[in-house]
């Protein structure tokens, strides 16, 4: 099937869908726990949009809804996870521009409808479920799904996985313009690395060395993924072998709970009183300690963590929730 303007690096006008800039924080007592200096630790506040209880994937919506604007599309059609904050987000965008949306995701009916599938369904999308499927997969049932709708009259747009595609990226190309703005000092940005679009936008911005990913298992080749799309971005052939990714935090698989990043969703939320996700986020945090206590984010230095939202999936997410609740028992005051 031929891309759709949605997906494509062609011209296409942005539609506002964020509050923006977003906020950059302190965060001096994370710091001071690591072992770095209180000044030397940031939190670029992206969970704090406005849409659809906010996050990254509102940035690159912006350039993909409004290319699927400009064709005169009808009804978004994306793919992902069940606990997918993109697929979240396109169900938000599309009752803020008055589509509907058609979410094809991993899995079947009867797992847990809490976190962001109860809030797919609060914002009016409809969810087609995919069965055991990974990315490619899921990419060929939504062109079906656009095709049946296609042949009912309405006119589809393909919202890419993650909505990661090369017109996406334009939204973390004005991230990283943005951190520049708030700190021009910046020496290293971590971000949780998933479909890949938000990394490969902060790389196109801001030089691949200022990047730090952390791998959280979404996709088969994140290092051949984002290179492909900062590329396409700026139009170069980077080497993917000259990325800074970690791989070292996905554990037993995309969805499973591990240590690190149960220390890391804890540990910032005593700290900071700031609230990470188990798949995204807590991973991103696991491997920016993992960073420091290997010597690759030493003192002196200014680093922001890109907090790309996704609390509601930390409610659709047992494991956690039930390591949660279980630190609720009493304790002597400290």
């Amino acid at each position: 099937m031929k891309a759709s303007a949605a997906e494509n690096g062609g011209s296409a006008r942005r539609v506002m869908l964020g509050t923006w800039p977003t906020p950059l924080e302190p965060m001096p007592r994370l710091a001071r726990s690591l072992g770095l200096g209180a000044d030397d630790l940031w939190v670029k506040r992206d969970d704090l949009m406005g849409l659809g209880g906010g996050g990254n994937k509102v940035r690159k919506l912006e350039w993909t809804c409004g290319a699927a604007v400009e064709q005169g599309a009808t009804v978004l059609v994306t793919t992902g996870a069940p606990q997918s904050n993109h697929a979240r987000l396109t169900a938000a965008a599309g009752a803020r521009l008055g589509m509907e949306v058609v979410l094809v995701l991993a899995g079947s009916p009867g797992a847990s409808a809490s976190g962001n599938l109860a809030l797919d369904g609060l914002l009016g999308a409809t969810i087609v479920w995919a069965g055991e499927a990974d990315d490619r997969e899921l990419r060929s049932r939504a062109e079906e799904e656009a095709e049946r709708l296609r042949g009912q009259g309405a006119v589809p747009a393909l919202i890419p996985f993650g909505g990661s595609s090369v017109l996406g990226a334009r939204g973390y190309v004005e991230c990283g313009h943005e951190l520049l703005a708030q700190a021009p000092d910046l020496h290293t940005v971590v971000v949780a690395l998933g479909s890949g679009g938000t990394m490969a936008g902060l790389v196109a911005a801001l030089g691949g060395e200022r990047v730090l990913g952390v791998h959280c298992g979404a996709v088969r080749e994140p290092a051949a993924t984002v290179s492909a799309l900062a590329g396409g971005v700026t139009g170069t052939h980077g080497d993917p072998g000259e990325l800074r990714i970690a791989l070292d935090q996905v554990g037993a698989g995309y969805g499973a709970l591990t240590e690190p990043v149960m220390e890391a969703l804890t540990r910032t939320a005593r700290t900071e009183g700031i609230v990470l996700d188990p798949v995204y986020t807590g991973r991103a945090m696991a491997g920016l300690m993992a960073a420091v206590e290997a010597g690759d984010i030493v003192p002196g230095t200014r680093t922001v963590f890109l907090h790309t939202g996704g609390l509601p999936g930390f409610f659709g997410h047992g494991a956690a929730l039930a390591r949660a609740e279980a630190d609720t028992a009493p304790r002597a005051p400290r």
